[in-house]
């Protein structure tokens, strides 16, 4: 009867290991280079971006005469405090115990089960138990790009995990753990503060509606430890660099412009090419995603969040789009649910798995950074 109960969250942890090793396993035996790729080794999952920069944050925080001295990353030393610490704080503490490259794919891993445990209970919020595990199984492939965030060195899956976990809270009525969550994910990357931001606009709509101030006070006062996160944050910035602004001094890492769709100005540093098409595509989805949200669920934080999340990513100008608007796939999930339920998709699914599967496998194979000697990592 006990196991009955959780198997749900049973299957979805184990899913969510056996895909990660998996994976990772065609890598440490060489399947790639057997079918076709470059050689590859686990090396290649560690080296892939951003993990070496976290893993050099990690051994020396934000310190220039430590990684000058260790570490040759084709980069400015001013470019470290563009990745906040939440992430490698995660990974030194574990690398107390295993090394700095295995601690880090330990911990995304631990972010991805935290993640599909997370979502499945917030897709219950508004579906049968069935649907949400489905939908919950199906964002451990789809889409593509977070599949390879999964397996590398990567913030995204806490970053997902403690966004939804946050608005998880804020549905259940439970303001302190809606903000704590908020706090770490802003630790962990700087879109955080768009969460904080959509708290802000729910907070003025309610006041507006209510006109009872102290009543909206009470409720989103906590939410105040998203600003203290990132005055604390600078002002580790200040200590180890001396300087409190350092994110913002970080070198060619502002990708954000005053007018949208700029991604589609090919000659700019972090785009370089002319494929853009499929970035049309993606917005086309977000944007139907976020109307079907509105329409079902109104003024509401579930579409709020992912309103202002779109929003802000038309203004970016980075060729990776697909990564800087994952934030927001779990609520399209929940916009198409009825739609990803049918049987029909499910089939789909199972014909393209094999092509997310190799999609990955390429990704991770080709974006990996220029590191010679990797036993300064270790």
């Amino acid at each position: 009867m006990y196991f009955t109960k959780f198997s749900s969250y049973f299957k979805l942890i184990a899913l969510t290991i056996l895909f990660s090793v998996c994976f990772w396993f065609i890598f440490y035996f060489n399947v790639p280079g057997k079918i076709g790729f470059n050689n590859v080794s686990l090396e290649t999952v560690f080296f892939n971006y951003d993990g070496p920069n976290y893993m050099v944050i990690s051994k020396c925080g934000y310190n220039k005469n430590c990684i000058g001295p260790n570490f040759s990353l084709p980069q400015p030393l001013e470019y470290y405090p563009a990745h906040l610490p939440g992430y490698p704080m995660m990974i030194t503490f574990i690398s107390n115990f295993i090394s700095t490259p295995k601690a880090m794919l330990l911990i995304t891993l631990a972010g991805s089960i935290f993640l599909s445990l997370i979502l499945f209970e917030f897709f219950k919020l508004f579906m049968k138990e069935k649907k949400a595990f489905w939908l919950s199984v199906l964002f451990l492939f789809f889409p593509a790009r977070f599949f390879v965030l999964r397996q590398i060195g990567a913030p995204e899956t806490w970053f997902l995990a403690t966004i939804i976990a946050s608005i998880f809270y804020f549905k259940k009525g439970k303001y302190l753990s809606a903000a704590i969550f908020a706090a770490i994910a802003q630790s962990l990357k700087t879109p955080g503060v768009l969460l904080f931001a959509s708290y802000g606009i729910i907070a003025i709509y309610e006041l507006i509606k209510t006109k009872n101030f102290w009543l909206v006070f009470k409720k989103y006062f906590w939410f105040i430890l998203t600003p203290i996160t990132i005055f604390l944050i600078f002002n580790l910035y200040r200590i180890q660099t001396g300087d409190f602004w350092a994110y913002f001094h970080s070198g060619d890492n502002f990708h954000l412009n005053a007018l949208p769709y700029l991604v589609f100005i090919s000659t700019k540093s972090w785009i370089n090419t002319i494929w853009l098409e499929d970035i049309i595509y993606i917005y086309l989805i977000a944007i139907y995603g976020v109307y079907r949200l509105f329409k079902k669920y109104k003024f509401d934080i579930i579409a709020i969040f992912p309103a202002i999340f779109t929003l802000a990513t038309l203004f970016v100008a980075h060729r990776d789009i697909s990564r800087y608007i994952a934030p927001v796939y779990p609520f399209l999930l929940l916009a198409f649910a009825k739609f990803l339920n049918k049987k029909s998709i499910k089939i789909i699914f199972l014909i393209l798995l094999p092509a997310i599967i190799l999609y990955s496998i390429n990704f991770v194979a080709g974006n990996v950074a220029p590191i010679a000697d990797w036993a300064p990592y270790l």
